[in-house]
């Protein structure tokens, strides 16, 4: 009998290095590496992980949700995205009507789940723009404010969007260099 068939993963980890939810980038790929995950890399220090694994999402998830559980003491929701979601992200992403002049950053809000249909959000011109939506993702342009800051209204532009889906909807957001780096 052959050995299933391995593909490519990008995870996603929630809230991890906030508080005393800290988790050195080193431990998390030896944690990954015995747990029998392999080609793991880390990208940044936020919580990014590139590995490959055979099975379906759901079993993917849940052996990294374990492993990492199991290792360092606390749970952490983890969004997957195989390799060819990351890619066709990657290919067919909308940030190219931006200009690219502008002072902004460049998101993607991903979650574990399908988002509803009808999910419609309203953004701010040149704050927080949604850019589109997507069965899972949620593609943002945030634009620097007077403060300083760019996500300055992020969470008040997705309130609505929280209201519908209640708390209990694993999803993390990710600056869109991140996106372009995991797959590297």
């Amino acid at each position: 009998m052959s050995e299933p068939k391995r593909q490519v993963w990008g995870g996603f980890l929630r809230g991890i290095n906030l508080g005393k939810r800290q988790m050195k980038m080193a431990a998390l790929r030896d944690c990954l590496e015995a747990a029998g995950f392999t080609d793991v890399k880390t990208v940044l220090a936020s919580g990014n992980v590139r590995l490959s694994a055979a099975g379906q999402e759901g079993e993917v998830r849940a052996r990294l949700e374990e492993a990492i559980k199991d290792q360092f003491g606390f749970a952490v929701g983890v969004v997957l995205r195989s390799g060819a979601q990351l890619q066709a992200m990657l290919d067919h992403h909308p940030f190219g009507s931006l200009d690219p002049e502008a002072d902004l950053t460049r998101h993607v809000l991903m979650f574990a789940e399908p988002l509803p249909k009808d999910i419609a959000l309203e953004g701010r011109p040149r704050d927080t723009e949604i850019m589109r939506i997507d069965a899972r993702d949620i593609y943002i342009a945030t634009y620097r404010q007077p403060n300083g800051r760019y996500t300055e209204h992020v969470e008040e532009v997705l309130k609505p969007l929280y209201a519908g889906l209640g708390k209990d909807r694993l999803d993390t957001m990710r600056n869109w260099n991140t996106i372009e780096k995991i797959l590297k």
